[in-house]
């Protein structure tokens, strides 16, 4: 006898639930991976694994290189920066408050400044940078549009760092969350550098809305 089309209906649905669950487990798994990583390997944060995915994929870091990385805390992509760079390089770590984790090595200088406030003069003394970072993000407030909108925000106060500090050639890496006026900035952005790419890393929290901007070959100010 033919099951009735709404048992048929009843049971597909039943198995792609399942399929979700399943992925949102699977995600979970992979996100406390890469946290217990980071805690085994000495790092502050599972984010660092993000940086060392691209770095890997796009050989970002070299020794001698200086690097500017903005909203630095908690130190994860500061600390993986100075490990690349080696003591001939520079890192610099800029937020609202230094890191609390210790163990940077002698060529990393840490700013407390504010980007939406003047920038510390004792920054320009030591540009240009080969590299600037971005891993900053505004406090969410489970309103979509609010935290698209502040997210949008610090990028636009990172770009107007990145157009001072940034040598000719050098690469800027910024995070943002996704949204039509996001899109509208890469665009804005893009003639800015040889190359433009969008990443999503593999240790990105499921739910997030993150997407990475990766600025190759950067042409100088207009």
């Amino acid at each position: 006898m033919t099951q009735p089309i709404a048992g048929e209906l009843v049971s597909v649905l039943g198995n792609k639930l399942k399929d979700c669950a399943l992925t949102i487990k699977d995600r979970r798994r992979l996100d406390d991976h890469y946290s217990r990583l980071a805690r085994k390997e000495g790092y502050p944060a599972r984010s660092v694994y993000k940086l060392g995915e691209f770095d890997q994929k796009y050989k970002l870091f070299r020794p001698e290189l200086k690097v500017l990385d903005l909203g630095c805390a908690p130190g994860g992509w500061t600390l993986y920066a100075a490990q690349k760079v080696g003591p001939r390089g520079l890192v610099v770590g800029l937020d609202l408050k230094a890191p609390s984790q210790g163990g940077f090595p002698p060529w990393v200088r840490l700013l407390v400044a504010d980007l939406l406030e003047p920038i510390p003069s004792q920054l320009s003394d030591m540009k240009p940078f080969d590299v600037v970072l971005s891993d900053m993000a505004p406090k969410t407030t489970g309103r979509r549009e609010v935290d698209q909108a502040r997210s949008l925000e610090l990028c636009q106060a990172a770009w107007a760092v990145t157009e001072q500090y940034l040598r000719a050639g050098g690469f800027y890496l910024f995070k943002v969350f996704e949204s039509p006026e996001a899109d509208e900035l890469v665009k804005q952005l893009a003639p800015f550098f040889s190359r433009q790419v969008r990443l999503k890393p593999k240790a990105t929290r499921g739910q997030s809305t993150e997407i990475f901007i990766l600025g190759l070959g950067f042409k100088g100010r207009s």
